[in-house]
């Protein structure tokens, strides 16, 4: 049964206080600023209790947004691959901005707001946030939500559902030139990090990831043959990588002085069982090479960039790349127009002599 008390202030303002009370169930309240908002609570919240779902929305208003990024960090995050550790820092800013607030009340309308803050906020880095970043700390809740519906029974539906996702711009194509490449690798044989410049190498040679380069193990790699397999990659898919040439010889080279307490092929120096950070020697070959707007991952870029113009083509560099679809790498495309050119040329020449 469910009573509606009309009220007026002194300010001459009028809401609806509504109370819901159904045996065998605690009574349910709320107040609203029009009649027709608090007649839909009242079926609304009357439906829920008959069907079973309305203790969901009981805990979602005791249970903050803070508690489930918590929880997710705590029980999800560790299952995930290593490169999703990242999604740690974005939850971290949800539960930072929203933490207080009961995960019933985080609408479509609080999360597409916070969107918008987060595309304007400046980073520390003195930038924006492009919209490919923001989309990632979407995902990051989404999941989050995903998981308090689906498995912890706290929601009966996300809110995310209705919140629009910026549109990301086409991807980055950032590749080095030949005097930037003979640059750069030039300061990194020369620095003082005996790592550095095997490193680059390798993700010139193969394009492979900064995490699939300092995770892989000499466990994964036959120097026999000339092939790594990365069992962690982004897609979640092993994949296996040709290895061969120059950077061939430097892991030889490296397999013959590798330090034996640790399978890293770049272990740290003081904790051997964790991966070298070279984020220093990076931005100082960086500096001493005079290279600017430039960072490791582009070294992937590179790579896919110098398959195409050696005319590779589109579905190789997926497979090489570890692509699931063409999609991402069609960014590529247009560095081969001399050799698509000269296909159908080919194809024109037999047809039409």
């Amino acid at each position: 049964m469910a009573s509606i008390e009309k009220r007026t202030s002194q300010d001459g303002k009028t809401t609806y206080r509504v109370k819901v009370r159904l045996k065998g169930h605690d009574p349910e309240s709320a107040t609203f600023e029009r009649l027709t908002d608090a007649r839909k609570w009242v079926a609304a919240t009357e439906s829920a209790i008959r069907e079973g779902r309305h203790f969901r929305t009981t805990i979602g208003k005791r249970y903050t947004l803070g508690q489930l990024v918590d929880r997710y960090i705590k029980e999800v995050i560790p299952k995930k691959k290593a490169w999703s550790q990242g999604q740690t820092v974005q939850l971290n800013w949800w539960k930072a901005k929203l933490g207080s607030q009961p995960i019933a009340d985080i609408t479509p309308k609080v999360i597409a707001e916070h969107r918008d803050i987060l595309g304007e906020e400046v980073t520390v880095r003195g930038t924006r946030r492009n919209p490919a970043t923001v989309n990632r700390y979407l995902s990051a809740l989404s999941h989050c939500m995903t998981i308090a519906v689906k498995e912890w029974e706290l929601l009966d539906d996300t809110p995310m559902r209705k919140v629009r996702k910026p549109t990301e711009s086409r991807g980055r194509v950032r590749f080095l030139s030949e005097d930037e490449r003979a640059g750069l690798l030039k300061a990194c044989k020369e620095s003082s990090n005996p790592y550095l410049y095997p490193v680059v190498v390798l993700a010139l040679s193969t394009g492979m990831r900064s995490g699939e380069i300092m995770g892989l193990t000499w466990d994964r790699v036959d120097l026999s043959s000339g092939r790594a397999i990365l069992d962690e990659t982004k897609n979640g898919e092993r994949r296996g990588v040709p290895v061969t040439g120059h950077v061939l010889e430097l892991l030889k080279e490296l397999n013959r002085v590798r330090r034996i307490d640790s399978k890293l092929l770049f272990p740290a120096r003081q904790s051997p069982q964790k991966p070298m950070d070279l984020r220093s020697p990076w931005d100082t070959a960086l500096k001493v090479a005079e290279i600017h707007d430039f960072r490791f991952h582009d070294l992937r870029h590179s790579a896919a960039s110098y398959l195409v113009m050696n005319g590779a083509s589109l579905a190789e560099i997926a497979e090489i790349l570890g692509h699931k679809t063409l999609q991402m790498v069609k960014r590529y495309a247009h560095l081969s127009r001399e050799h698509t050119h000269g296909v159908v040329a080919s194809m024109n020449n037999k047809i039409f002599g």
